[in-house]
C-alpha cells in the first residue's frame, strides 16, 4: 500500500479520525483498512461502535484478520482495490485553489 501502488491512492498508517486511530486510511477515498488480531475477538462491541462512528463521518471501513493478510495477501489486496474503485473519486479543489 506504499507509494500510491493501489489505484494511485495514498494510504496513511495510524491515521487519527476523531478519537480513533485507523490502521490505514485513504483520505482521498474515505476508506479505512483495519487489521484485526486475536484480541479483537474480545472487543467486538468496541469495534462495532468505532466502525459506526467512522461510517457516520463518511468513512467506509474494511476489516481483515491478520491471518488473512498473511495467508492470502493477493485476495486482500484485490478486495481493497475493488473498494477503492467503488469509493467516490476525490473532489476537485475549489476554483483558484492550488493543491
Amino acid at each position: 500500500m506504499r507509494g500510491k501502488q493501489l489505484e494511485g491512492c495514498r494510504f496513511r498508517r495510524q491515521h487519527a479520525i476523531g478519537a480513533y486511530i485507523a490502521d490505514f486510511a485513504c483520505v482521498e477515498r474515505m476508506l479505512v483498512i483495519e487489521l484485526d488480531g486475536g484480541q479483537h475477538q474480545d472487543q467486538k462491541t468496541y469495534d462495532d461502535t468505532r466502525s459506526r462512528y467512522l461510517n457516520q463521518q463518511g468513512w467506509q471501513v474494511v476489516r481483515f484478520w491478520n491471518n488473512e493478510v498473511l495467508e492470502n495477501l493477493d485476495g486482500v489486496l484485490e478486495v481493497i482495490v475493488e473498494k477503492l474503485k467503488s469509493a467516490a473519486p476525490p473532489l476537485p479543489p475549489p476554483a483558484g485553489e492550488r493543491i
